[in-house]
């Protein structure tokens, strides 16, 4: 069930490290990154994950240990309770994201999908 004293989406510790690097480097009127779903992939859905310059009307601002986070308000309902993690290997490094909500996720792990309420 829904918490709405938790934030829609946490990030891990390693996270928020890689996002700090990204930021460093961003140009400066990036004020934090746009978390958000697109339609793609084969099993639906897919994580975006963008800079943001500026909060849209009505995104949910997350800030967490520095970092900012807007919500796409679209996406909301299929991100809450997700934790955002940073992970590295010799062939990949990408945001990798822990959804309570997903019930399917693609071979490759691009995409996900949801139950979606009767």
């Amino acid at each position: 069930m829904f918490d709405p004293t938790k934030p829609i989406v946490t990030l891990t510790e390693a996270a928020t490290g890689h996002v700090h690097r990204l930021m460093a480097r961003a140009d400066n009127d990036v004020i934090g990154l746009r978390v958000g779903v697109k339609t793609a992939g084969c099993s639906g859905m897919q994580y975006d994950v963008q800079f943001a310059t500026e909060q849209k009307p009505f995104e949910d601002k997350i800030e967490q240990d520095g970092v900012t986070l807007f919500i796409d308000p679209t996406a909301v309902m299929f991100l809450i309770g997700s934790q955002m993690d940073w992970q590295e290997d010799k062939f990949s490094a990408k945001f990798v994201f822990s959804n309570p909500n997903e019930i399917a996720r693609c071979g490759c792990g691009e995409s996900f999908s949801v139950s979606t309420p009767s």
